[in-house]
């Protein structure tokens, strides 16, 4: 079994339920199944497609890429989805990385797309606007089902890139078929489950948790138009009755601040992903809407992506990414390996079906991250003598201030508590007397403002001084990437060049 053969299963089990809903529009299962299947025949026909081969899905959120998706697998072909917000040199190093000359792309992104065929005149793509237009399937083709088998390899991911070039995760049918498994037994999905997709379809947050749990288990998807303003996006959701909430800090930010009167009715379950939720955040969605678990899961793209969630069920605990989910090993470990004692900082290894079987093309970087099974995160945490995990910081975010460790995600949980402040990240800067000092970003929501000497004062009110930042810059807005994620490359040079 595969992805795409776990998909057409479900379709046909279901033809006529809904798959997707998207504004005024609403795909059903057999519909997918026919759109899928005319895409696979004409990546096979036309292009020549073969098992193995890296076909990239170049497009922005909209029902097409379901198809494109699991038409790409059923022909047997490795998927390489673009993040649809790169520039024309990003999208041509990861296709070229990717031995890709084949996408699935739209009218929109033509631009764009014409630098990138500029500089890779091999490049062949199908435009995914004729859809309809695309001739139904044979019945040989239809029949032809991808001999493709779980240690095959279904998609190259490649990882957001805050640090140098991205990489392409090699992930295989089994690894992401083990996540689905898991999601669904940890969710407590049930039949009839509406998911919420507002991110990035490209991110793997959203492929597995949005995407292939709820179409190769006969749920649906809610497929957001824009996230402006909440109050319509909130609207489109009650409008197709999602029940499932995944999304990261910001948005629930985003819904914390709405009005008296609107609530979040249909959902049953909110899942805060891709990047750490704060404390204040959580405080004031739990405030806002109490009825409503919104609970904290860790995830990375190497391990497809979920990792842990607090149980639905509970109990939650705040500031935790919870427990494992079903399949997976969580460990922390000290750098030479062994493992760590019950609220010992180490670094968190991950070992499971789900995690990944290495970069592409890089042998180096791939040995460097799997040791005997496991996968090393990058991510610093500890173990409750309870069993839930937390994660502390990133390992390469770790301050050495007059040589004790300083974690910046501390400090920032507590910037997060001054009134007004709306962003904040903490980097490192090198110190000749400290060897490295911490500096604070910070933004204000609009027509919040503080001085400098302010935050100083209120963080020495909660933290050991040798913590609190000497230098506090106030930013419009912090600078992220394409998925949402501070960049706090970006930040460390502003704050070398600055210092």
């Amino acid at each position: 079994m595969n992805l795409s053969a776990n998909f057409l299963a479900t379709a046909d089990r279901r033809p006529d339920q809904p798959a997707i809903f998207f504004g005024d529009d609403l795909v059903t299962y057999g519909a997918l199944r026919a759109q899928t299947l005319a895409v696979s025949a004409a990546l096979r026909r036309g292009f020549g497609v073969r098992p193995g081969d890296r076909v990239a899905l170049w497009l922005r959120n909209r029902p097409e890429f379901v198809p494109a998706l699991f038409g790409a697998l059923h022909a047997g072909a490795v998927v390489v989805p673009v993040n649809s917000f790169l520039k024309p040199e990003e999208v041509v190093h990861m296709l070229a990385d990717a031995g890709a000359d084949v996408v699935l792309t739209e009218q929109a992104l033509g631009e764009a797309q014409a630098a990138v065929g500029a500089a890779l005149p091999g490049l062949r793509s199908l435009d995914l606007d004729a859809l309809p237009a695309l001739p139904a399937a044979t019945e040989a083709e239809t029949a032809a089902a991808s001999a493709r088998g779980a240690a095959d390899l279904a998609a190259l991911l490649y990882t957001s890139g805050t640090t140098g070039r991205p990489k392409g995760a090699m992930l295989t049918h089994g690894n992401f078929m083990a996540n689905v498994a898991s999601c669904r037994e940890v969710l407590l999905m049930v039949d009839g489950d509406r998911f919420v997709l507002m991110l990035p379809m490209f991110h793997s947050f959203m492929l597995t948790v949005c995407i292939l749990l709820p179409l190769t288990v006969g749920g649906s998807i809610v497929l957001i138009r824009s996230l402006h303003p909440p109050k319509a996006m909130i609207a489109e959701i009650l409008r197709h009755q999602g029940t499932v909430l995944p999304a990261m800090a910001q948005v629930f930010r985003a819904l914390s601040g709405l009005p008296p009167g609107i609530e979040l009715a249909s959902l049953r379950l909110c899942i805060s992903g891709a990047g750490p939720l704060p404390a204040e955040i959580l405080a004031g969605f739990n405030r806002r809407f109490p009825g409503v678990p919104l609970i904290e899961g860790y995830g990375l793209t190497e391990a497809a992506p979920v990792v842990s969630l607090n149980p639905v069920r509970g109990p939650w605990k705040d500031g935790s990414i919870g427990v494992p989910v079903t399949g997976v090993e969580l460990s922390i470990r000290d750098d030479a390996g062994r493992e760590l004692p019950d609220g010992a900082d180490g670094e968190l290894w991950v070992r499971g079906a789900n995690v990944m079987a290495g970069y592409w093309n890089q042998p180096a970087a791939s040995a460097a991250a799997l040791r005997d099974g496991w996968l090393l995160t990058g991510d610093l945490g500890r173990r409750d003598p309870d069993g839930y995990f937390r994660i502390t910081d990133r390992k390469k975010d770790m301050l050495k201030v007059n040589g004790i460790n300083v974690y910046p995600r501390e400090i920032e949980e507590v910037l997060h508590r001054f009134p007004g402040v709306k962003e904040v990240a903490v980097v490192g800067r090198a110190d000749p007397k400290r060897l490295e000092a911490p500096v604070a970003f910070v933004a204000f929501e609009e027509g919040r403002a503080a001085e400098p000497r302010t935050l100083h004062d209120f963080l020495r009110g909660h933290l050991a001084d040798y913590k609190v930042p000497r230098e506090f810059r106030v930013l419009p807005a912090l600078p992220r990437n394409a998925t949402g994620k501070i960049l706090k490359t970006t930040l460390r040079e502003m704050a070398k060049a600055e210092g």
